[in-house]
């Protein structure tokens, strides 16, 4: 039987987003040991698409050592690594190299941060700009050919939440691109699966790159839920938000689905973080034990629905010594994600991992008799009718 991955996605405390400029083999290497022994398997990382291409026609050799290095490092551990090319979207903040923007256009959704500083900027789109497909399929080469054959390696990632970026003009050109990156990556290293980083807002809308169109050329799916931000979920400790997105996910689909992103901020303990850390927007923040019992139900219910896997929204809180940069500085919910806070100390979340250990894929065949819409119907309005179905869902399967 395939057992059940427990994951988390990784930044180090200390570095976050700038990992790969200010990197710490020595911080890697004792983060990577705290996530083994708390009973994970896997970790997901971020290939920062600046650092790794400062260029359209180079990939930076200094960063794919420092990749090797971090995979390396995984298998020191008995961790196995999925990196996540072309990123890209990070926590409310759209990291792009100055190559891959024109002028500023309308006003983004998303800050843009280029060459160390935030931008007035638009995206050039991926999807049907050919220099820049073009130069994503080199990086795609390029990792692929430093990592083929790693033990440690899990399977390939080809972005975070992509549709905050960019969406493609059609699902033809969403189709092309897809191929175009997995036929790079497959000319090198045809052993390793591929997915690509879906997340709740690819089905709330129709973004032309959603479970149909990465099915059809990636080896599983993926899906990114949080009942935080969803105003259709039942609270912001929803736990059967996650895998009734995941099986929207599978019915649209029709490949197995990996929940690639879950979790939830908590509240700083007093005296360890500074008293103004309680002004942090709307994103409500939990107390560590909520939290705790969050992931806990989240973790057993994505199993009983027969996801393959679940990987943990984060690593670590971020050091205060960040709060001043993107996107800590304005997004300050995020400073405080992690199952370990940013001095190492281990929130009770933690203790659900373990429960988890061992535990064996589920086999789930759902009938989706809750489903009483055509997929071309359910896109007529995406979001009203995963509102619907939401209850239905709730009714049929969680009476």
């Amino acid at each position: 039987m395939e057992r059940f991955r427990l994951g988390i996605n990784y930044w180090p405390a200390t570095s976050a987003m700038y990992l790969w400029r200010r990197f710490d083999a020595a911080e890697v290497a004792g983060d990577f040991a705290r996530i083994r022994a708390a009973g994970f398997d896997s970790v997901r990382v971020f290939l920062l698409w600046e650092d790794f291409q400062p260029a359209p026609d180079q990939a930076s050799d200094e960063a794919l050592r420092k990749l090797v290095t971090v995979v390396d490092l995984a298998a020191r551990n008995k961790l196995s690594l999925m990196p996540t090319l072309f990123t890209g979207h990070m926590s409310g903040v759209n990291w792009i190299p100055t190559w891959a923007l024109e002028a500023a256009g309308e006003t983004a959704r998303f800050r843009v941060v280029s060459g160390g500083k935030v931008v007035r900027a638009k995206l050039k789109n991926w999807y049907s700009d050919p220099n820049v497909m073009q130069a994503q399929a080199l990086l795609a080469r390029e990792v692929a050919a430093a990592l083929a054959g790693h033990p440690a390696l899990w399977a390939y990632d080809l972005g975070n939440e992509n549709s905050n970026c960019v969406t493609p003009p059609t699902r033809d050109a969403a189709v092309a691109w897809l191929e175009t990156m997995t036929g790079a990556i497959r000319a090198v290293d045809s052993s390793r699966p591929i997915t690509i980083g879906l997340h709740m807002e690819d089905l709330e809308e129709d973004r032309r790159l959603g479970p149909k169109e990465a099915a059809r050329v990636c080896d599983f799916l993926c899906m990114h839920g949080y009942p935080v931000y969803a105003d259709w979920a039942r609270g912001e400790t929803d736990e059967m938000l996650l895998p009734f997105l995941g099986l929207m996910t599978r019915w649209l689909g029709g490949k197995d689905v990996l929940f690639e992103e879950f979790g939830t901020p908590t509240r700083p303990r007093s005296g360890l973080q500074p008293t103004r850390a309680a002004a942090l927007g709307r994103t409500p923040l939990l107390e560590e034990e909520e939290a705790a019992q969050y992931v806990r139900r989240a973790l057993a219910e994505l199993h009983r629905f027969g996801m393959t896997g679940a990987v943990l929204w984060c690593f670590g809180d971020y050091a205060e010594k960040l709060w001043s940069e993107p996107p800590l500085d304005e997004a300050a919910h995020e400073r405080f994600f992690g199952l370990w806070r940013s001095d190492h100390s281990t929130k009770p979340a933690l203790s659900a991992i373990k429960g988890m250990a061992g535990a064996t894929v589920r086999e789930w065949c759902d009938d989706f008799d809750w489903i009483d819409v055509t997929e071309a119907e359910f896109y007529l309005d995406p979001r009203g009718t995963l509102r619907r179905l939401y209850q239905e869902f709730l009714r049929k399967r969680c009476p």
